[in-house]
């Protein structure tokens, strides 16, 4: 499990592009009707979004807020542009992928407060907050 979670410290950047490219393109791709996939909606938001801030909070770069921040606004400008590609903006889309910024901020906390990774070359852990 460390070695897991060492490996999202690292390399916490591929993998928070990769998922925000992943969040953006499955949100816009205009289709017909949606797949059908077990769960909520809603709680798709909350897992997409709660992933896509656990490699930042995990890691805590420079500037790691104001990278939430964004995603907030990132998700808010999605839900606006839904409509113009066939699909359906929703306010409580926006209040799930917000909660789910905070889920991933959350569990990266409570990693980070039980099972503490230091990193090779990573001596200190202050100066990259």
């Amino acid at each position: 499990m460390t070695s897991l979670l060492a490996m999202v410290k690292t390399y916490w950047v591929v993998i928070t592009v990769v998922i925000l490219a992943a969040i953006t393109i499955l949100s816009l791709y205009p289709a017909q009707s949606l797949p059908v996939v077990p769960g909520s909606d809603k709680t798709h938001h909350l897992i997409a979004y709660g992933a896509l801030m656990f490699p930042i909070a995990l890691r805590k770069p420079k500037y790691w807020l104001l990278m939430g921040a964004f995603f907030a606004f990132w998700g808010g400008g999605i839900e606006l542009i839904q409509p113009f590609v066939n699909r359906h903006g929703e306010w409580l889309d926006l209040a799930a992928n917000i909660t789910g910024l905070g889920c991933g901020l959350l569990m990266a906390w409570i990693i980070n407060w039980f099972r503490p990774i230091n990193l090779q070359g990573d001596d200190n852990e202050q100066g990259s907050k």
